[in-house]
């Protein structure tokens, strides 16, 4: 029920991803170092299961082979994540990333196609860098729940 809750906040939010003009205002906060910046403040509260989804978007939105129109939508998305003000506040306990989840959830299935062995990764290896050695088996897991593979 909870998945299917955090899919859902995520369907809502991707029509506004999905027009150009509703999506400037979160592209507009997307850069490499306030993602970054967001990613090592919250990692450890968020978790994995956050942060790798948001991982696998950065790592296709540095993709030469992801399209410019595939790459508004990841910048959409990923200015959404970053935003600390948003449809649920990050900081409110225990549902504070439900909402960022459920957009990069959405996100990652609407562009399953891109992400190659090489991003997925990249991704892999970060996590293990913030989280300590991860059981691959769990990523794999992660995968097959983010992206159906």
């Amino acid at each position: 029920m909870k998945k299917f809750k955090t899919i859902q906040i995520g369907a809502n939010l991707y029509s506004l991803f999905a027009d150009e003009i509703k999506s400037a205002k979160f592209r507009k906060h997307y850069s490499d170092i306030s993602f970054w910046n967001k990613v090592k403040r919250y990692s450890k509260v968020a978790g994995m299961k956050v942060v790798y989804p948001a991982l696998l978007l950065q790592y296709m939105m540095k993709s030469d082979d992801v399209p410019l129109k595939a790459k508004l939508i990841l910048s959409a998305a990923l200015g959404y994540f970053i935003l600390p003000i948003d449809f649920i506040p990050d900081f409110a306990p225990l549902l504070g990333f439900t909402d960022d989840l459920g957009v990069l959830l959405l996100i990652i299935r609407q562009m399953a196609v891109y992400i190659t062995p090489e991003i997925r990764e990249q991704a892999r290896e970060h996590v293990q860098k913030w989280f300590g050695e991860t059981d691959s088996t769990e990523l794999d897991i992660l995968d097959k729940e983010y992206t159906n593979f």
